[in-house]
């Protein structure tokens, strides 16, 4: 008897390899691949909340208005290509109630136009292609990929610099959970601004060279852990002029202690996260455990039948051994 290996067997045995070699492929090849930022993304997110700012029409700060915040954000495709790096346009509008709607957002209350350039996979900023400003940190826009229960450095666009934001738990954003990060700025001086004295509190001075000094009364934001994505975001800015010398706030810019996502911009972040989240997933967990357990069922069925074999009986040689005995 001789044994001889079916085609089913063979076929069986090669797809049940063929998925087994699969499955580590698409967690350490392709999910790496599929985790990128991506260069033409297009996305509107409004925060909004009330506060107190320095209306220039009655030369004196208001209360207890309204504020909106809303950031543009658009890939440039062009450069991204060129460069090998996620080059992202950014649009910042401050509005209160008489610059909404605005056909200018040159005529919002604060304005404000810059380039963050990433790498794509790590999300580390790339100092390239008229990165505009110059920024540093773990996170802006968004976090990295595989959000870890640790502290991050934030770039704070008012304050020019990072704020470490620390891991606060979890927290669930229209029914969807992430993980929550938060943090606070003390005032700072960032800057100086030509104004006429009497808004500092120098009568006798035409014009002062006042300083400007930034905080933040809470910075929250809640990112989803697989892509990053921020799901939610609430900030509290307060900016005010000192005059030369003091440490005492002499007229408030702008100042409001919880400016946040608007349930709109929170339903599409979440929707989005779920939509990337889901991709990832089946990439990197559902598809390699599924091509794992097939190919291992598939290899072990078809290696038994190729053992096995199909048995056959031997044909015996019946033409030699009758030439044989005619010629005796």
């Amino acid at each position: 008897m001789r044994r001889t290996a079916s085609p089913v067997s063979l076929i069986l045995l090669g797809f049940g390899t063929f998925l087994l070699v699969l499955a580590p492929m698409l967690v350490w090849y392709v999910e790496p691949r599929a985790a990128v930022n991506p260069i033409d993304i297009d996305t509107t997110a409004v925060y909004s909340g009330t506060g107190s700012y320095f209306d220039t029409d009655e030369i004196e700060t208001v209360r207890d208005k309204r504020i909106t915040v809303t950031q543009q954000v658009r890939g440039n495709v062009a450069d991204s290509e060129k460069s090998g790096r996620a080059v992202w346009d950014v649009t910042t509008t401050v509005d209160t109630d008489k610059s909404l709607p605005a056909a200018d957002p040159h005529d919002a209350l604060e304005f404000f136009l810059n380039r963050w350039v990433t790498d794509r996979r790590t999300n580390q900023p790339v100092h390239c292609c008229r990165e505009n400003p110059y920024f540093e940190g773990d996170a802006y826009l968004k976090f990295p990929f595989d959000v870890h229960k640790r502290s991050y450095s934030w770039w704070d666009n008012s304050l020019g610099d990072t704020v470490v934001l620390h891991y606060a738990g979890t927290k669930k954003v229209q029914g969807y959970t992430g993980y929550r990060f938060t943090g606070t700025v003390a005032a700072t001086k960032i800057g100086t601004r030509l104004v006429p004295g009497t808004i500092v509190g120098r009568k006798n001075a035409p014009q002062v060279l006042a300083e400007e000094w930034y905080s933040n009364h809470g910075i929250e934001l809640v990112a989803d852990q697989r892509t990053g994505r921020v799901l939610y975001a609430q900030v509290g800015p307060r900016r005010t002029l000192r005059a030369p010398g003091t440490k005492k706030d002499a007229v408030v810019l702008l100042d409001s202690r919880k400016l946040g996502f608007t349930t709109a911009t929170q339903k599409a972040q979440v929707k989005l996260a779920k939509k990337e989240s889901g991709q990832l997933r089946m990439v990197g967990q559902t598809l390699p455990i599924g091509a794992a357990v097939a190919g291992f069922v598939l290899a072990v069925v078809g290696g038994v039948l190729v053992l096995r074999g199909r048995k056959r009986p031997e044909t015996p040689d019946t033409g030699g051994t009758s030439q044989a005995h005619l010629m005796k």
